[in-house]
C-alpha cells in the first residue's frame, strides 16, 4: 500500500452532496476482475456525455483544464454513500486522486480509503466552501497527514482529526494485517507464557485417531 505523508496537488471541487458509491464508479464500469483500468469509468455518468461513451463532458469539473490533473478531491456531505463497493476507491486511486476532503463520509468508503491509501480528510463544511475557493483556477492544495492539516495556497490552514492507527497505517503504508504484524513479538511473548501455563491446549492432534 503507497505511504501517505505530505502531498501537495491541484483540488478539484465537487461539492455535490450524498455522492453515493454508484456514481463514484457506475455497475456496468465494472467489468474487469482486477484493481486495474477502472479510473476510466470514474464518475462515467457525469464524465462523459453519453451512457456508456466516452466523449468528455466539458461542463464536468474534471474535465475541466484547471483541474487537469487533479489529486485532491473536495466534496460535499456524505461521499461515498450507498453500497460498499470497493471499487469506488479503486477507481479514484487510478485516476491519480490521492486525498478527499469533505464534512462528511459513508462509513464503509471511508474505511475502504483507508486500507487502499487513499486519504478521507473530514472538514466543516465552511472549510470545504474555503478551500474550494482557494483551488480555483487549478492553484493547489497541500495536505499533510504528519500534522492533519490541509493548507490553502492563501496560507490559510485547517486542523483535521483521524484515528492514530488509521493515520498509522496510512503514514506507514500498511495494512490492517502488516499493522497487526508490527506486534509479532509481543504476540509470540504471550504465547510463549501462555504455552507455558497451558501445555493442553497446544497438543498436537493425534492423526492416527
Amino acid at each position: 500500500m503507497d505511504r501517505f505523508t505530505v502531498h501537495r496537488g491541484v483540488a478539484a471541487p465537487l461539492l455535490r452532496i450524498n455522492v453515493d458509491t454508484d456514481a463514484i464508479i457506475p455497475s456496468r464500469e465494472m467489468k474487469r476482475v482486477s484493481k486495474t483500468g477502472l479510473g476510466e469509468g470514474l464518475f462515467a455518468g457525469w464524465r462523459y456525455t453519453e451512457v456508456g461513451g466516452r466523449e468528455p463532458d466539458p461542463a464536468f469539473v474534471l474535465n475541466q483544464p484547471d483541474y487537469a490533473g487533479a489529486s485532491i478531491l473536495l466534496a460535499g456531505v456524505n461521499f461515498g454513500c450507498g453500497s460498499s463497493r470497493e471499487h469506488a476507491v479503486w477507481a479514484l486511486k487510478e485516476f491519480g486522486i490521492r486525498a478527499v476532503v469533505a464534512p462528511s463520509f459513508g462509513a464503509i468508503f471511508y474505511n475502504n480509503c483507508i486500507r487502499n491509501g487513499l486519504l478521507p480528510v473530514e472538514l466543516p463544511e465552511h472549510a470545504v466552501q474555503a478551500l474550494a475557493d482557494a483551488s480555483r483556477g487549478g492553484a493547489q492544495l497541500r495536505v499533510d497527514l504528519q500534522h492533519c492539516r490541509v493548507e490553502a495556497p492563501t496560507g490559510e490552514a485547517y486542523a483535521f482529526t483521524i484515528q492514530p492507527a488509521l493515520r498509522e497505517m496510512l503514514l506507514e503504508g500498511l495494512d490492517p494485517v502488516a499493522l497487526t504484524l508490527k506486534l509479532q513479538p509481543r504476540i509470540e511473548a504471550y504465547q510463549a507464557a501462555d504455552r507455558a501455563q497451558r501445555p493442553w491446549v497446544y497438543l498436537e492432534p493425534d492423526r492416527a485417531a
